[in-house]
């Protein structure tokens, strides 16, 4: 049985990519994303995000 999911996005941006904008992406992600709306709240997920650049 599952019970907690992790999912962690490493993105690879250039120097001069807006990182408020992949922040706000980042944050409203899982309230548009129908697999993250099916399986919660019955299976805890939680997100990290980590911004490297090129």
């Amino acid at each position: 049985m599952i019970k907690r999911i992790h999912v962690r996005y490493r993105l690879r941006v250039d120097a001069d990519t807006d990182h408020e904008k992949i922040q706000r992406a980042y944050e409203h992600h899982p309230a548009r994303c129908p697999v993250y709306r099916s399986i919660h709240p019955q299976i805890a997920c939680t997100t990290e995000l980590e911004l490297v650049d090129d």
